[in-house]
């Protein structure tokens, strides 16, 4: 790695003649993709992008990416697998000949291959890159930097913390059992109680064991616990959360007092938190394996933000003043993931200001218009994007989500058919764009692309979701109904609540004559979802087959009240009376 920058303490460690040196190697620019930090890299010429992941023991690419990227697969070392929130997967090993990470050339770098997709990139950058030096993490200031430090002995290196801003510390621990690459891990408590942490910038929110809540007296049963849907990871499973209340959480003499923190059956982490992009944004944390010592300062805002507008919206970041167009845009996209959405916006339009033909910027502020309930906005600013430029398959694809909110079929369509054709075959996108020509009313066309998706991800944690998707489309076509109940009893041993499958299910038990199977489907499904016309429509039609004309018109008056124009559309796929 180069050397960007040397900065001297001043100080002197233990009475020695050199001063405290600290050089930063790399400085590695950082986008929050939402609560996701990318970095920039290059895959044999080709871009990629990578979630920046300490918790991740080693870098990995997902199955696709490596598909894509057309890199042989060899295998991992026995019985190597790795663990995180969703499970284990087993993972092989693919040599890129030519990475470049931040400008920086890297020949013959290996990645594992294997788990689940990441929501955005190609995988993720771990600590194998991330950990062989001191790392300081600054993912509001936008930046990840690899630092080495000369002739510091114990001296704090907190180095941007001059008076009177104030910083923290704690001991890094060593976990339990063997560890290929450490993991950055610290003591912190929760009312009083011991507990270990994991500095996690791959996890999008902090998340408490399920274990650990329940020995601290807050799990799932206790006052004021309350559901939280369901979380992914690394592995292929989705895990039960909940949200609960604590009275203080305390890390390094900093205490965080009346909060709630998210927890979960997050596995074997080796801690018993993770501590996740939520809390690197909200501090500046410079991780000192030098010393095995992790130090921390407050940005401002809140820690542990779970509901959107729950907090004042944090002070705007004490960093120096971006001078170009990138920098502006990765501030703006830290002030996003942290919801200050009108100091996003200016740094958003001062880069597009200083560099008008980079689409990444409109592309970026209409997201975060999105984010901020404005989807006026975002479609212009999404029209800015792909009038720079057209293949832009992130704008495209975001267009054709307004257009489907607007009720706009064939704009949805047009835009989605021009992402599809940009797209390599196995991107993760086609998933989206499979949901979205489900919606939009082109079930031949979502089941060409759930085939793509399928095909190159046997084991990700959005298998439910692609299967349970695939088998609504095959049962509207109605065609290939055998497949579809495979697609959707697959979908259901993976996620027993998942009540479109079950809908799914039902629809092909009522094509088929079994009315009796298809209405205890419709029930179940109505359990989890009330609000959703066509399971009230269904059962309406399978009682009118039974005989049972009241309970058929209580349920169709039911669907319709919901959804006006549900018998026209679910007669469109011959679902009629």
């Amino acid at each position: 790695m180069r050397l960007i920058l040397a900065l001297v303490l001043g100080l002197v460690a233990g009475g020695a003649s050199a001063a405290c040196d600290i050089k930063i190697l790399a400085d590695l620019p950082v986008t929050m993709a939402g609560a996701q930090p990318m970095i920039e890299a290059r895959i044999n010429g080709a871009p990629a992008s990578f979630v920046a992941d300490s918790g991740a023991f080693y870098s990995i690419l997902s199955p696709a990416a490596a598909a894509e990227n057309h890199l042989p697969l060899g295998p991992a070392p026995f019985g190597l697998r790795f663990d995180g929130v969703g499970g284990s997967a087993v993972l092989s090993v693919a040599k890129v000949k030519d990475f470049t990470l931040a400008g920086i050339p890297d020949p013959n770098v290996e990645f594992l291959v294997g788990g689940s997709e990441t929501s955005v990139g190609q995988g993720v950058i771990g600590r194998n890159i991330l950990n062989q030096t001191d790392v300081e993490f600054d993912l509001a200031g936008g930046a990840i930097r690899l630092i080495r430090a000369d002739h510091c002995g114990g001296l704090g290196l907190a180095y941007w913390a001059k008076p009177p801003l104030t910083y923290s510390a704690v001991d890094m621990v060593v976990a339990d059992g063997p560890s290929i690459l450490p993991a950055i891990i610290g003591a912190a408590s929760v009312n009083g109680r011991r507990i270990t942490v994991i500095f996690d910038t791959g996890a999008s929110r902090s998340v408490l064991s399920l274990a650990a809540a329940k020995r601290l007296g807050i799990g799932p049963a206790a006052p004021g616990v309350v559901p939280a849907g369901m979380l992914g990871g690394f592995g292929p499973r989705l895990v039960r959360t909940w949200i609960a209340p604590v009275d203080v959480f305390e890390i390094g003499g900093e205490k965080i007092e009346h909060t709630h923190l998210v927890i979960g059956d997050i596995g074997e982490a080796g801690a018993d938190m993770y501590l996740g992009a939520d809390f690197f944004l909200s501090h500046r944390i410079y991780v000192a394996n030098s010393q095995r010592r992790i130090y921390f300062s407050y940005n401002g805002g809140a820690v542990f933000n779970l509901t959107p507008g729950s907090a004042p919206p944090p002070p705007a970041i004490a960093e120096s003043a971006p001078t170009d167009a990138a920098a502006f845009a990765r501030r703006g996209a830290a002030e996003a993931a942290r919801r200050d959405f009108p100091a996003a916006f200016g740094d958003f339009g001062k880069a597009m200001e200083l560099d008008a033909k980079n689409a990444d910027y409109p592309y970026e502020r209409g997201v975060t218009h999105l984010q901020a309930g404005q989807p006026v906005l975002a479609m212009a600013d999404f029209d800015r994007t792909l009038a720079l430029a057209p293949t832009d398959t992130r704008a495209l694809i975001a267009r054709a989500g307004l257009h489907y909110a607007a009720h706009d079929h064939t704009g949805a369509l047009d835009d989605l058919d021009a992402a599809s054709k940009a797209l390599a075959p196995e991107a993760n996108e086609r998933l989206v764009l499979a949901n979205l020509y489900r919606l939009s009313e082109a079930p031949a066309r979502a089941v060409a692309q759930y085939d793509l998706w399928i095909k190159v991800r046997p084991d990700d944690r959005g298998l439910a979701e692609a299967l349970g998707g695939r088998c609504w489309a095959r049962m509207l076509l109605n065609v290939d109904l055998d497949k579809a109940m495979a697609d959707c009893q697959g979908a259901l041993r993976r996620l027993p609540t998942d009540w479109g499958a079950l809908d799914g299910r039902a629809f092909i038990n009522l094509r088929q004559g079994a009315s009796d199977k298809a209405i205890a489907d419709f029930d179940q499904a109505l359990k989890l979802q009330t609000k959703n016309a066509w399971p009230y429509y269904g059962r309406g039609l399978a009682e009118l087959k039974q005989g049972r004309a009241d309970a058929a018109k209580a349920d169709i008056a039911a669907a319709t009240a919901i959804n006006p124009n549900i018998a026209k559309a679910a007669g469109r796929y011959g679902l009629a009376p």
